[in-house]
């Protein structure tokens, strides 16, 4: 179903997260074993793929499972590690400041990363930031959402550091690292009346990030770590600013 609210998507979160780890602590689903897939696990708890794939994350980060490429999510642990001190998280997504103030966050965090990535890349690493830009490509072109899409693309930016700190910093945001994850609902429907009155078109504005999304992974390929640097910078400055025009507007 989709989420009707950001805080009931939060409490629908913990909810699936609790479930899932009675399940994997109380032996159910072994060390080893494989958690349901997405599709089964939506329609078991009643609730968005996107609900499922935070709850999933929260577990990676406590480190009672894993995530392997084409094969699923496996079971590493039945012990979760200590609850992080520090969560990252947009408590409420229809205040525009709260937004802002992630995204200044995510400023000073990734473009450095950006850079880094282009300095330490391999081809590989290159590659699967190409494959995530195209993944975003397709989800656009099939009018479907690529939230997810997007969050791997920085995700795959993080990787190519070779620095796995960036990865877990992003990962304890989750989707709210997206502000339009926490703004719309899984059908792409914006829930803050204001984001209606931006100068650009919904899909105007998704063309405008997905070319500033290629230009950062055109500077990562080439090893361009200056160019990253920057085209990181425009692309997180401009979200920025966008929501503060919203703000102003707002007022």
């Amino acid at each position: 179903m989709p989420d009707s609210m950001p805080n009931e998507r939060g409490n629908l979160v913990r909810i699936v997260e609790e479930a899932l780890r009675s399940a994997i602590t109380s032996g159910e689903v072994p060390v080893g074993g494989k958690l349901p897939s997405e599709s089964e696990m939506t329609q078991r708890y009643g609730v968005s793929r996107t609900v499922v794939r935070e709850a999933v994350s929260s577990l990676r980060l406590r480190g009672l499972v894993e995530a392997r490429q084409g094969a699923g999510v496996f079971v590493i642990s039945t012990s979760a590690a200590p609850e992080p001190q520090v969560i990252f998280r947009i408590e409420d997504p229809t205040r525009l400041s709260q937004v802002i103030e992630f995204l200044e966050l995510r400023i000073a965090i990734e473009v450095e990363a950006a850079s880094l990535a282009a300095t330490r890349r391999s081809p590989a690493q290159a590659e699967a930031v190409r494959e995530c830009w195209q993944a975003i490509e397709r989800a656009m072109t099939w009018g479907k959402p690529s939230v997810d899409a997007d969050f791997k693309f920085h995700l795959a930016i993080a990787d190519a550091t070779n620095n796995p700190h960036f990865r877990r910093l992003l990962e304890n945001m989750g989707l709210d690292a997206i502000p339009r994850a926490a703004m719309s609902s899984d059908d792409g429907q914006t829930k803050i009346r204001d984001i209606g009155s931006a100068p650009a078109a919904p899909a105007d504005y998704l063309r405008k990030i997905q070319d500033e999304h290629l230009s950062i992974a055109d500077a990562v390929a080439a090893g361009d770590a200056a160019g990253a640097r920057a085209a990181m910078r425009l692309h997180l400055e401009g979200s920025r600013d966008r929501y503060r025009d919203l703000l102003r507007r707002s007022r």
